[in-house]
C-alpha cells in the first residue's frame, strides 16, 4: 500500500480551511497536491476530525489483512480439494 507523505492532521486541516472559505487554489499550491486530490480528500474526509480519519485508516489496514488471509485460506481450500478429488 502506497503511504502518503501527508499527516492525518494536514488532510484534515486542508479540508477545514476550504470548508472556512478558502479558496481550493491556494490550498492545493501550499499543499503542493492537484485539485483531483484535494477533491478525493474532501470526498472520502469530509467532516472528520484527525482521531476519526486515523480510526479510518486502522480499520482499512485491518481489512486488507483480513482479505488477503481469507484468499490464503480460500487458496488452500481450493488445493486440498484438487488432491482429494483426483482419482487414483
Amino acid at each position: 500500500m502506497k503511504k502518503s507523505r501527508f499527516t492525518d492532521s494536514q488532510i484534515v486541516n486542508a479540508i477545514k480551511q476550504h470548508e472556512s472559505g478558502r479558496k481550493t487554489d491556494e490550498i492545493c499550491r501550499e499543499y503542493g497536491i492537484s485539485k483531483g486530490t484535494f477533491y478525493q480528500w474532501r470526498k472520502k474526509y469530509a467532516g472528520m476530525d484527525s482521531l476519526q480519519l486515523k480510526r479510518l485508516k486502522e480499520l482499512e489496514e485491518e481489512n486488507r489483512k483480513l482479505k488477503q488471509m481469507f484468499a490464503d485460506v480460500s487458496l488452500d481450500n481450493k488445493m486440498l480439494k484438487d488432491v482429494l478429488s483426483k482419482k487414483w
